[in-house]
């Protein structure tokens, strides 16, 4: 019997937690031939190791190498390598996950070509068109052939889009499936060892579990300016003056407080540890073991939101609504270090309603899809 043979496109970080559940799902079922194509978006060492080690993938099938750039030259680029993939391939199905520039090229090429797409985590929406991941989101969704769904506003948005309802799969969240596959392997981490790689430490008093501050911020809305940077350190002093504050730095930011020469600044800050960009493994054990997390991702939301761990998160919109409604998550829509304040203090004595785990972020969600594709294709 011939076998259906999936594609599984993956180009940032966030998409790697989300495809290495899929695919060991996938090798589960004899009918399903999984490959892995690596497009290069987002590719460093630390990425390497996530695919080869800590998420226990298989070195990709396929690296296409497309990085840097401006987004229409990554978008491109990505697409005329993945043509070429697509030709000598012939796969059944074109998975992709969330909404970078690999998800809408590979996506795009896909549909030219004839071949079916899956989305994972359709129906998403900021409601603001000047973030780029919003355009891939919404162009995505509507060539795509299955929708799976990770909330009800995603079924809600799609909806009022007119998608087809047979398309449209309520299946849970592939990202919390890597958590929950993980989170024991992370315990068994130890904190000392992740503090001793730190590149600055000024702790004046010894870190324990669940007595610190965890923050991360890379959004170019917040540090590509002095004043929103200015604001971060403002943040981190009046959030430092509680508990310790463990601080994972992005290129970005460093390269932005170097720019604006505020480096110096924030390394003689107290009680702050500034850590490298952390390994999967390691800051799942750090949000797992944080008393608040404060930050600008989007996928972070939603893991505070299953590990039951406050967090602030600075944007001006989410597209997963979902995480403030049920969740941990409280949306701030600037850096304004007063608010944050009071909002830490809130947390910190208890002044908050706990959150709860939305429905179907149990940890099976990649076989729930699986059995999905195999169901309408094989």
């Amino acid at each position: 019997m011939t076998k259906l043979k999936i594609i599984n496109i993956v180009g940032a970080r966030p998409n790697f937690m989300k495809v290495a559940p899929l695919h060991r799902a996938f090798q589960q079922q004899p009918d399903i031939q999984s490959i892995i194509l690596h497009t290069g978006q987002h590719y460093d060492q630390r990425m390497s190791d996530i695919f080869f080690n800590q998420l226990q993938m298989p070195e990709p099938h396929y690296y296409l190498g497309v990085s840097g750039g401006s987004h229409t030259y990554n978008t491109a680029h990505i697409m005329l390598k993945f043509e070429e993939i697509l030709q000598q391939e012939q796969p059944d199905l074109v998975l992709v996950v969330g909404d970078v520039n690999s998800t809408i090229a590979c996506a795009l090429v896909a549909v030219k070509m004839g071949i079916p797409i899956a989305h994972v985590e359709a129906g998403l929406r900021s409601n603001d068109r000047r973030m780029p991941e919003e355009i891939n989101r919404i162009l995505t969704d509507s060539i795509s052939n299955f929708l799976f769904v990770t909330e009800q506003d995603g079924l809600v948005n799609l909806a009022r889009e007119g998608v087809a309802q047979e398309k449209v799969h309520f299946v849970g969240n592939v990202m919390i499936d890597s958590l929950v596959y993980f989170r024991e392997k992370a315990k068994e981490i130890r904190l000392s060892d992740i503090l001793k790689e730190a590149a600055v430490n000024t702790v004046e008093k010894e870190i324990q579990s669940n007595n610190f501050a965890l923050m991360t911020m890379h959004r170019p809305s917040n540090v590509d300016h002095r004043q929103g940077l200015e604001d971060i350190l403002q943040i981190i002093r009046n959030t430092a003056h509680h508990l310790p504050v463990l601080f994972p730095m992005h290129p970005r930011t460093r390269n932005n407080l170097e720019k604006f020469e505020l480096l110096d600044v924030l390394n003689n800050i107290s009680n702050i540890v500034i850590l490298e960009p952390q390994g999967y493994l390691q800051f799942l054990h750090l949000m797992d073991h944080a008393r608040i997390v404060i930050t600008d991702s989007g996928g972070i939301q939603e893991e505070t939101t299953f590990l039951q761990v406050p967090c602030l998160t600075f944007r001006s919109s989410t597209e997963r609504p979902i995480t403030t409604i049920l969740g941990t998550n409280q949306l701030l829509k600037d850096l304004n270090p007063d608010t944050v304040y009071e909002k830490t203090k809130a947390i910190l004595e208890g002044r908050t309603k706990p959150g709860v785990i939305p429905p179907l972020w149990d940890g099976h969600t990649a076989e729930r899809i699986r059995d999905i594709l195999v169901n309408d294709l094989v």
